[in-house]
């Protein structure tokens, strides 16, 4: 109608636009959907990318480097060799040990019920410990508390304490595997054998010198580790064995050891003396059966006495051997054709060289007529002056030098001396004869000792040694090489220089040496010594062989320093007779089947 307004029909399209006022418009939706996913496609391509650069590119690194850091690696304890005696009983061995660390960072954190008790930190774990390891709880907690990674708890345990300790199971709680030295007998041997230090290896003694074939080579495992430094079951690991160390059969007779050090411990006591020595060895091959101290470490506690750290004195000791050195003379004058045993002098108290030298014998007397071997047996030094004075100075120091004398043994023990032998340009005109006698050069027990086992082994010196054989950690056994020998005098000399040296005990100084049922040939010696602050002292002095028609062994006796007499004859004397006739018992060398035919000593 005209005039009429209609009515307005809304049509589709206005009210749309009225609601697209108040929120975004369909095509704004559809952008922000097509941007999220597109992002999102994105998003999951960088991660899909990622994870395939991780697992397909670099997935071997990442796994290498994740395995890498949980691994740990552990030295394998070589065994170190044991120490035996010539007849295998054992003188060192080593024993397994645990020294037990802790995590403090891990513990911290660490908590277990235990028989409905719940335990935490450090403070529990000392708790859990305490008993085990036989500790304080308190100051075993303050050794747990604190932020360290890694502390001892505890060192040298038992393999059986270790297992109890490692059944608590707390996190934190680890142990590595080490190897004690242990000597069984104390301190028998003790300065032959030494010790080993913190770190097992050979410190002095037998245990230094043998360091390289006791200790053998240490092995690893590397193993994969929980948090707890725990090994995982299944987990990786890879090994290199240890390789154990060889064990060494020494020359020495526990038995005779004991012997050996207990008398001179006791002669030491009983004449006031400084210290002394024992010396036995076998003459036909060398093997040092015996070398005792009158003070000897304990192995198995070196830190209790410093004083006893220096070792076999018998090889680092020196001292002016005085008359046992006459044998060397004899020796010479004999081989060079200058006497024989029957030789006869007129031998004065008291006799002047062509130099205007003078020396005396060691006690006065009237002239006596007296035989090269009387001269030995009554141990003249006025009367070996005269019989020495015509070997030339050269041979004199030759002689010294065949038998010996101003060079290491070479012995297995460290710190050994060569003593002191001057060249013959260097004599004065009193050490030249001085040196007859045994005064104006120096030795050690073991040297001294040598010249003897050299006269009673037909004049042929074998090097002293300690080591008998070497056994495989595979149980392999392999004796050592027979020692070194030299032919210094011939057989003729050596048989009659014995044979004059047991008139020094049948007849002379020696005569306390005597052993009931063995032949003896030695002889006495006494020498000054000096002291390294100026002091004068004595060196008292027995060495001989057993027995005589059959020699077996050596055996030397010396000591410093002695207050209740200061003749070889009285005080070492017997204690040769002791130890010597205890080792002939214990050899089983037969008693002497022959009486002695011995030259006559005056004329």
């Amino acid at each position: 109608m005209p005039g009429t307004s209609a009515p307005r029909v809304p049509t589709q399209r206005g009210p749309r636009r009225a609601a697209v006022a108040g929120g975004p418009s369909i095509t704004l939706l559809n952008r922000r959907r097509t941007v999220l996913v597109v992002a999102v496609a994105l998003l999951l391509t960088v991660f899909s990318g990622r994870l395939v650069w991780l697992q397909g590119v670099q997935g071997q690194a990442v796994a290498a480097e994740a395995l890498q850091s949980r691994l740990t690696t552990a030295q394998l304890v070589a065994a170190r060799g044991q120490i035996t005696d010539a007849e295998g009983e054992v003188l060192a061995t080593s024993v397994d040990r645990y020294d037990i660390e802790a995590n403090q960072q891990l513990i911290r954190t660490w908590s277990a019920k235990v028989d409905g008790t719940t335990y935490t930190g450090a403070a529990g774990a000392a708790q859990l410990l305490a008993p085990v390891l036989d500790a304080n709880a308190a100051e075993l907690g303050a050794t747990l508390d604190g932020d360290r990674g890694f502390v001892y708890v505890a060192k040298n345990v038992l393999p059986e304490v270790w297992q109890a300790v490692a059944e608590l199971r707390i996190n934190g709680i680890t142990a590595s595997q080490v190897a004690d030295r242990v000597y069984p007998n104390g301190n028998l041997a003790g300065n032959l054998l030494g010790w080993v230090d913190a770190e097992g290896s050979g410190a002095t003694g037998v245990e230094a010198v043998l360091d390289d074939e006791l200790a053998g080579t240490p092995g690893s495992t590397t193993y994969e580790r929980g948090r707890g430094g725990q090994q995982i079951p299944g987990g990786y690991q890879e090994s290199t064995p240890a390789v154990d160390g060889r064990s060494v059969q020494l020359t020495i007779n526990s038995d005779i050891q004991w012997k050996a050090q207990q008398a001179i411990e006791q002669q030491v006591a009983a004449t006031g003396s400084d210290s002394g020595t024992i010396v036995m060895t076998s003459v036909t091959t060398g093997e040092v059966l015996a070398m005792a101290e009158s003070r000897t470490v304990d192995p198995n506690d070196p830190g209790a006495d410093s004083a006893l750290w220096g070792g076999s004195s018998a090889v680092s000791d020196v001292f002016e051997p005085g008359s046992t050195a006459k044998i060397i003379t004899m020796a010479a004058a004999v081989e060079t054709g200058l006497v024989d045993p029957y030789s006869q002098f007129e031998v004065p108290y008291q006799y002047t060289t062509p130099n205007n030298q003078t020396f005396k014998d060691s006690h006065e007397h009237a002239g006596l007529r007296l035989t090269t071997t009387g001269i030995l047996a009554e141990s003249s030094n006025t009367g070996t002056v005269m019989i020495g004075q015509n070997i030339p100075e050269q041979v004199r120091h030759d002689y010294l030098a065949k038998f010996g004398f101003g060079q290491k043994t070479g012995i297995e023990l460290p710190a050994e001396q060569s003593g002191r032998l001057w060249d013959a340009d260097d004599w004065d005109g009193r050490t030249k004869y001085a040196v007859l006698f045994g005064q104006g050069l120096s030795v050690t027990a073991l040297q001294a000792t040598d010249v003897f086992a050299t006269i009673a082994n037909g004049g042929v010196r074998v090097t002293p040694h300690l080591v008998k054989g070497w056994t495989e950690p595979d149980g392999t056994y392999t004796p050592a090489q027979p020692a070194e020998t030299t032919q210094v005098v011939s057989p003729e000399t050596a048989q009659t220089v014995l044979t004059m040296m047991e008139s020094a005990v049948d007849e002379g100084t020696g005569s306390a040496a005597a052993i009931p049922g063995y032949r003896v040939a030695g002889k006495t010696g006494t020498a000054q010594a000096w002291a390294a602050d100026g002091t004068q002292g004595i060196t008292a002095s027995f060495i001989g062989v057993a027995p005589a028609d059959d020699p077996a062994i050596a055996v030397s006796v010396v000591l410093h320093n002695p207050r209740t007499s200061e003749w070889g004859g009285t005080v070492a004397a017997p204690v040769f007779s002791e130890v010597a006739g205890y080792a002939l018992t214990e050899l089983g060398v037969a008693p002497s089947g022959t009486q002695p035919e011995l030259f006559p000593t005056t004329w």
